[in-house]
C-alpha cells in the first residue's frame, strides 16, 4: 500500500483495534515487530499521573509489559525519558553511546538489562508534538531480535521520514477514538447520564429525560465514578470526555 492510501485507511479508521491492527502490521514491513505507545494528559512536575490512566497500545508480549509499566520501569527507560523532553525520531544507537561513556545511571542500566532479556535491543523512539505541558505521547518502534541497531539506522535512512509521518497520523488519529482502560469500561447508561451532566443537566432533569427515578440516575452516576476512580462526577465528565467515551457513535 502507497504511502498517501496508508495515511486514508488510518485516518478513517473506526476504532483503536482496526487503527493498532492496521499500524502493527504496517511497521512489522519495516522490520519493527514490537510497538509501544503510550499517552498521558496528566504530567506534572517530575509525574506522569497515574499509569492506569495511560493510554496504552502494545502488541509486545504480557510479560513485558506488566513490568515495564506496571512495575514502574518505564519511568527510568532513557528513550522514555528522551521523549519525555523532546520531539521526532531518535535511533537508539544514544543508548550505546550512553553505555560506552559511562553516563548511565544505575537504575537506567536495569532498564537496559531487562529489555536485552526481552529481546528489546534496537529500534527507535518517537517522541509526539503537544500543545500542553501536562500531555505527552510517544512510541517505541522495537526491532526484530535478530537485527541490529546498524541494521535499524539504515532502514530509517531510507524510510525514516515516511515512517515519521504515519506514526505522527496514527498518533493524532488515536486521540480522536474512544479508549477504554482495563477494567474501566462504562455501560450505557453511565455514558449517557455523564453526557447528560455534561450537558448542564440536573439529576431530576436525566431522570426525565431517560425514563428513570433520580436514585437509578445518581447509581449510574456513582458507577461511573468508580469505574473511571475519579471522586466527583465533574471530574467523571472530564475523564469520560477526554477519553472519548461520551458522544461517540458506536461506543
Amino acid at each position: 500500500m502507497i504511502l498517501n492510501r496508508y495515511l486514508e485507511a488510518l485516518t478513517n479508521a473506526r476504532s483503536l483495534e482496526e487503527l493498532w491492527d492496521m499500524h502493527c502490521r504496517r511497521m512489522a514491513g519495516y522490520g519493527f515487530d514490537r510497538l509501544l505507545y503510550a499517552f498521558t494528559r496528566y504530567r506534572s512536575g517530575t509525574s506522569l499521573g497515574d499509569p492506569d490512566d495511560f493510554v496504552i497500545l502494545t502488541n509486545h508480549p504480557t510479560s513485558y509489559v506488566e513490568t515495564f509499566i506496571s512495575d514502574g520501569l518505564y519511568f527510568h527507560g532513557p528513550m522514555v525519558r528522551w521523549a519525555l523532553d523532546n520531539e521526532g525520531a531518535c535511533s537508539w544507537s544514544v543508548v550505546e553511546d550512553m553505555i560506552a561513556t559511562g553516563t548511565m545511571s544505575r537504575s537506567e542500566a536495569r532498564v537496559i538489562e531487562f529489555n536485552k532479556a526481552h529481546q528489546v535491543n534496537a529500534g527507535y523512539t518517537i517522541g509526539f508534538k503537544s500543545i500542553s505541558p501536562r500531555a505527552k505521547g510517544g512510541i517505541a518502534l522495537t526491532a526484530r531480535a535478530d537485527m541490529r541497531q546498524h541494521e535499524v539506522d539504515q532502514i530509517w535512512a531510507q524510510h525514516g521520514q515516511d515512517i515519521l509521518v504515519m506514526n505522527n497520523v496514527a498518533h493524532l488519529k488515536i486521540l480522536t477514538l474512544p479508549y477504554t482502560a482495563p477494567g474501566r469500561g462504562l455501560t450505557r447508561r453511565q455514558r449517557e447520564a455523564l453526557g447528560w451532566v455534561g450537558d448542564g443537566k440536573t439529576t431530576q432533569d436525566i431522570a426525565l429525560l431517560m425514563g428513570l427515578t433520580p436514585a437509578t440516575v445518581e447509581k449510574h452516576l456513582r458507577l461511573a465514578r468508580e469505574a473511571l476512580n475519579v471522586d466527583t462526577t465533574a471530574q467523571a465528565v472530564l475523564k469520560a470526555a477526554l477519553q472519548n467515551q461520551m458522544f461517540v457513535l458506536d461506543a
